[in-house]
């Protein structure tokens, strides 16, 4: 975009929708004479909407400040979107996500790393070249987020978690994993790990219709250890109460980051594949019976042939 007289006076206030991402930054990639932006589809705020024939992603650049909610001055809003149909055939690229990095007062500079691993032991990760990562229904997949942060005493805790279709958190299709810090779907199982991380498990499923990506968004924060009344020490909230709790204490937690990772990738076994053991199963209790029968006869034979005759003895006499 050609920086006009406006965007010149303005291009100190300049961001997109996400003005907390350092790789957002406007001043990154731009030059003396265009205004240069570059993200990802579901990166520095974009929306994502959908109707019954595309899928849209809207950013915005703007120099409204965002900690303000109304705002009396002439700003710039410079609206952009992209959108791709729903039916065609694509080839789309899957890129694992990196850890996810923010700065807050008290707190510092801290990461969360949003991970599928193999197993429940949670010693070997998948592969990031490997993404979508392929899973079969109700196969278990093991998940794990970690907090890195150089600020000691701090615990993560994990309030919610959702999974979609596509890589946008706010679709209107979605199904709950955790709310309010408590497990919401029954396969779900919690296996121990350090104060900094969360590791659980759930069964694969599919959402009902033509998706076959399944992408998990975990809403996340980090709080002082031992500290009263933070989030973190409330744990499993089964009421609307924690809506109405106190504000929060700066130094004593963080706000709560959305994160994700995926997609899964559902793999459909054909009927060939899903009868074949049972077809080799019978196959082979034919074999075996017929064995029997075989051996059966062939002991029979044998004992048959085996067998002697004696005159019996009469009371007849001469």
């Amino acid at each position: 975009m050609a920086k006009t007289y406006t965007i010149r006076r303005n291009e100190d206030k300049l961001h997109l929708n996400d003005f907390t991402d350092p790789s957002c930054n406007l001043k990154s990639h731009s030059n003396e004479t265009h205004l240069v932006a570059i993200m990802g589809l579901g990166e520095c705020g974009t929306h994502v909407e959908e109707d019954n024939d595309n899928i849209y992603f809207r950013n915005e650049i703007t120099s409204a400040d965002p900690d303000q909610i109304i705002s009396r001055n002439h700003d710039v809003e410079i609206a952009f979107s992209c959108s791709f149909p729903k039916r065609a055939n694509l080839t789309l690229g899957f890129r694992h996500k990196n850890p996810y990095a923010f700065n807050e007062k008290g707190f510092g500079s801290f990461n969360f790393q949003f991970e599928f691993f193999q197993s429940q032991r949670f010693s070997e990760q998948v592969n990031a070249s490997s993404y979508p990562v392929e899973v079969y229904l109700k196969q278990m997949i093991f998940m794990q987020i970690e907090a890195t942060t150089s600020i000691p005493n701090t615990e993560l805790f994990v309030e919610s978690c959702r999974a979609t279709p596509y890589d946008n958190p706010n679709s209107r299709i979605s199904y709950t994993i955790i709310e309010n810090g408590c497990v919401k779907d029954r396969t779900v199982q919690i296996y121990p790990g350090s104060k900094s991380q969360f590791r659980f498990g759930m069964e694969a499923f599919e959402f009902i219709g033509a998706y076959e990506e399944v992408y998990i968004t975990c809403s996340v924060l980090l709080c002082e250890i031992g500290a009263r009344g933070t989030r973190c020490s409330q744990g499993c909230i089964r009421s609307n109460s924690w809506n109405n709790r106190r504000k929060r204490d700066a130094p004593a937690e963080t706000r709560s980051h959305s994160i994700s990772q995926g997609p899964l990738h559902l793999v459909r076994t054909t009927d060939t594949k899903a009868t074949g053991p049972s077809l080799n199963l019978g196959l082979n209790l034919v074999f075996i019976v017929g064995c029997l029968l075989a051996c059966g006869v062939v002991i029979y034979r044998s004992r048959r042939a085996k067998a002697t005759y004696q005159k019996l003895p009469t009371s007849e006499t001469d």
